[in-house]
């Protein structure tokens, strides 16, 4: 779903001009000061993902969602689905719950993925957490059976170290066929 497109939910717009503005806006949350490169890295990369986490089911979770990307942007493109943000500085969850009230899909937990419930959640999600393989390691105990995890890496991303990691996983009965 392209950001402004027909398809897209009625105040969905409003609702991620002014999440934006405010993430850059407020200390700590993102090293981006111009909006124009805040809106591709953090707006536009999330919406990039909303048809790749539609098809797949289940609650979505956001781990270590910081200012809110992925999980926000997606909790205002897919308005039927429960979308968690998953962050573990108390400072951060307080500026993700003010979100809350105008996405009635979002909620928001103040905690480490290590102390969720196990297999809750049919996607987890992870951007900027770790080295994707750690960001797995933290995100598959959260994803229940059948379910997936979807990390946003960047172009420094060591795409061998990824590969090496996805084998092991496999090697473990973990699957990993295509979304």
């Amino acid at each position: 779903m392209e950001h402004g497109s027909a398809r897209e939910p009625p105040g969905t717009r409003d609702i991620l001009e002014r999440w934006l503005a405010v993430v850059v806006a407020t200390p700590g949350l993102t090293a981006l000061r111009d909006l124009r490169e805040a809106r591709r890295v953090l707006l536009d990369d999330a919406l990039a993902g909303v048809d790749l986490v539609a098809r797949l089911a289940g609650p979505v979770v956001d781990v270590g969602s910081g200012g809110g990307t992925p999980g926000i942007p997606l909790a205002a493109a897919l308005p039927d689905r429960e979308v968690t943000l998953l962050e573990a500085e108390r400072r951060k969850c307080d500026f993700l719950e003010q979100w809350t009230a105008e996405l009635p899909n979002l909620r928001v937990v103040w905690g480490r993925a290590e102390e969720q419930p196990l297999e809750r959640y049919g996607v987890a999600l992870a951007k900027a957490l770790a080295e994707p393989p750690v960001a797995a390691e933290w995100c598959l105990p959260l994803v229940r059976e059948g379910g997936a995890v979807v990390l946003w890496v960047g172009p420094t991303v060591e795409t061998e170290r990824v590969a090496a990691a996805a084998a092991r996983l496999a090697r473990a009965g973990v699957s990993l066929g295509p979304a």
